[in-house]
């Protein structure tokens, strides 16, 4: 691929039915979405990852598919669906969406044939077992709402297997003829003009299940498969997969043996989330700069997503004990805030106290890092979360738009909306919204808008490497850097509340002319680097230099 655009893009992601309704039935659709597309651009967007788009019971906020080659009429048509994709081009906006295909809902016509009978054409889509497996309640992914990950279907008068909720089982990716029916699927969607796929669950997609099994091997070889395919089909595509595994097994997942990025193009990088988190609540950026040391350094063409929030919990699991418990005390320190034994279901502002300059400084050193920024719907306004709703969808509440009721989301009554606006005083829609901040050029909004137009003229971040600068520093500050071809900056974050005084002295020779780009507040001028203020939850942007050949305005 000889552009990697997603090295260098702006990740926005949303659930289509809380973000706009275009026509008053209290659920979000496509036509809504078109609606607001000049506002994502507006606030630098540059790729739209949508959550599931496809018919679906929803009983698992659309993971539990019925119909992979459709969108949800609840959305909108395939026409709506091409209309979004032709309106986001123009507006230089692309569009992936999420790729569900560890398992379907059991209401799905392929599983209702493969319950019907033993010689049901699709009844080895699925993963069977005639008696009751010894791992039956082994591996499940909710703990607390799942119970098992094999349950007894009596009219099949068998046991299917169902790594997440019981009316979601697992496809059997050993069957080549699912294996060719998935990518089907993707030549479906990138025909349509899609640039790839968010692949939900990707370890368990790829793993040999069987009964009393728990431990299956993993079958890294299909996602090779996958990318060639989605390689011939569009050059441009990218798969972005989840896959929350230990550090030894990243690299499995970008290539084989030989070297290059051959199978994902992109992971979340879960090891940094967590060590963010961390290093918020004990104010010290040590795990960060673990974090950094510690991952393995990845292929040619393989790339990070990073993310503070997304739309699941934040997960915690691959914190030590000790460690999750620092973190829940300072932004999940109520059991209500918690899920699963491993994670928080609340959004940023609220778990940092709504202290605007720490909500700064976090979203600047997230988007400074290594990788593709990502990042939630409605975080960019500091909203908060609804703690009264089941599980994750306490941050799957209707986005904030104006004073108008139901925050502008929707002309529905209130009781016919999807999930109820965010109503309190610190947090609600009269206080928090697009509008009001628009008006303000003070705004988070506006400084979001502004961080990311920064960003998108610094091609170093995200493409370039991202190195821990070892010098002796105040307690609390971290120093990084960003190197490229196109130049180099430099980067300083106080997750301190002191004020500080750093000595980057000795790299004040490599630095054509310092110059600060991007900053908490106006300090004195970067000079020799020999004494950089840097106030409490403070950060500073610094380029050192910039090839003379390199046009910022082409990134």
């Amino acid at each position: 691929m000889s552009d990697r655009w997603y090295s260098k893009a702006v990740i926005y992601c949303l659930d289509i039915d809380t973000f706009a309704d275009s026509n008053g039935d209290g659920v979000g659709d496509i036509p809504g979405l078109i609606g607001r597309l000049d506002y994502l651009a507006r606030l630098g967007v540059t790729c739209l990852w949508l959550h599931p788009i496809h018919p679906s019971p929803g009983r698992d906020d659309g993971y539990d598919v019925t119909d992979f080659y459709n969108i949800d009429p609840r959305f909108g048509t395939l026409g709506d669906f091409t209309e979004l994709l032709h309106q986001a081009g123009n507006r230089g906006i692309r569009v992936i969406i999420d790729l569900v295909v560890n398992h379907t809902s059991d209401q799905h016509p392929w599983f209702q044939s493969a319950r019907s009978a033993p010689d049901s054409p699709y009844r080895d889509w699925y993963v069977w077992s005639d008696s009751e497996p010894s791992d039956r309640h082994q591996g499940m992914v909710f703990p607390g709402e799942q119970h098992e990950t094999w349950s007894y279907d009596r009219t099949a008068k068998a046991w299917f297997y169902h790594r997440f909720y019981r009316f979601q089982p697992d496809l059997n990716v050993e069957n080549p003829l699912v294996r060719d029916e998935i990518k089907k699927i993707i030549s479906f969607w990138l025909q349509l003009g899609v640039s790839g796929f968010r692949m939900d669950a990707v370890p368990f997609i790829i793993e040999h299940t069987e009964p009393g099994r728990p431990s299956a091997p993993k079958d890294f070889d299909f996602l090779t498969e996958l990318r060639q395919h989605v390689q011939w089909r569009r050059g441009d595509a990218v798969l972005l997969a989840e896959a929350n595994v230990e550090p030894d097994q990243l690299v499995d997942y970008f290539a084989d043996q030989g070297g290059s990025s051959n199978r994902l193009h992109m992971l979340f990088d879960f090891m940094l989330n967590g060590r963010l988190l961390l290093a918020l609540a004990r104010q010290d950026p040590e795990p960060v700069v673990e974090a950094l040391r510690d991952t393995p350094a990845l292929p040619a063409g393989a790339s990070w997503a990073t993310f503070l929030r997304n739309h699941d919990e934040i997960d915690l699991s691959r914190l030590t004990t000790g460690q999750r418990e620092e973190v829940y005390a300072q932004f999940g320190p109520e059991e209500n805030m918690r899920l699963y034994g491993r994670g928080i279901r609340r959004r940023l502002a609220p778990m940092l106290g709504n202290d605007r300059r720490r909500i700064e400084m976090a979203y600047s050193l997230q988007f400074s890092l290594r990788g593709t920024p990502v990042l939630r719907y409605g975080e960019e306004i500091g909203m908060g979360e609804d703690l009264s709703l089941d599980g994750r969808e306490a941050i799957r509440t209707p986005m904030q738009w104006s004073l108008l009721p139901n925050a502008g989301f929707s002309t529905a009554d209130p009781d016919d909306l999807v999930r109820p606006v965010v109503d309190t005083d610190e947090y609600g829609y009269r206080t928090v919204n697009v509008t009001s901040q628009r008006r303000d050029g003070g705004s988070l909004l506006a400084w979001f808008e502004r961080m990311i137009r920064t960003l998108r003229e610094a091609p170093e971040v995200g493409a370039g490497s991202c190195t821990h600068v070892d010098v002796p520093t105040p307690p609390g500050v971290l120093v990084h850097r960003a190197d490229d071809h196109s130049g180099a900056l430099l980067f300083l974050h106080n997750l301190g509340t002191g004020k500080v005084t750093v000595d980057l002295g000795e790299l004040y020779d490599e630095a054509e002319l310092p110059t600060e780009v991007l900053a908490d507040q106006d300090y004195p001028a970067v000079g020799k680097l020999d004494s950089l203020d840097l106030d409490g939850y403070g950060y500073r942007w610094i380029r050192l230099r910039l090839d003379a050949g390199y046009d910022v305005g082409a990134s």
